[in-house]
């Protein structure tokens, strides 16, 4: 398959998607290597195509909803109450983000955005698969936080501050 078709096909089915779908999932698909499909990810990105690469693989964010940043702070057993506090009223965890004082910006994409995506990151924290980035900055980190609308946002950040989650 010749790389123009291969684009096309790619950015089909992350249209038609509602789940990151990993690079190896369409390396085996077009039978190249992952390594060409992170090619055609950066060429795709690149022409402003608003592919998000996270943990579970490329989403297409279509359309992009309202952002808003969050500064959160909490320890390690609130992380996955934090997490159902965004998702339950119907906003996406876009990623995590710390400013690390020798490092600076680490940002690792999340893209959670139901309770099952909430549950699946708790149990990989649980079993030490993953190390939250909150460790690295006595537990502040950030979240950009994506919702359908800015009444959503304002909901997410009233509930966050009800728990005392906010800086």
């Amino acid at each position: 398959m010749k790389r123009e078709k291969r684009l096309e096909d790619i950015m089909g089915r992350l249209r038609e998607g509602r789940e990151p779908i990993s690079g190896t999932t369409l390396a085996n698909a077009y039978q190249v290597s992952r390594q060409i499909i992170v090619q055609d990810i950066a060429f795709l990105k690149a022409t402003h195509c608003n592919i998000i690469s996270t943990n579970k693989g490329y989403i297409l964010m279509n359309p992009p909803g309202k952002q808003k940043i969050f500064k959160v702070f909490h320890n390690a057993e609130q992380i996955a109450d934090e997490l159902y506090t965004i998702v339950e009223a119907g906003g996406q965890v876009i990623d995590v983000f710390i400013i690390h004082k020798i490092y600076g910006e680490i940002k690792v994409g999340l893209s959670l955005s139901s309770i099952r995506d909430v549950d699946e990151f708790v149990v990989n924290l649980a079993k030490g698969k993953i190390s939250p980035l909150m460790k690295l900055t006595d537990e502040y980190h950030f979240h950009t936080i994506e919702a359908p609308s800015d009444n959503i946002l304002t909901i997410i950040e009233e509930n966050l501050r009800e728990k005392n989650y906010l800086v």
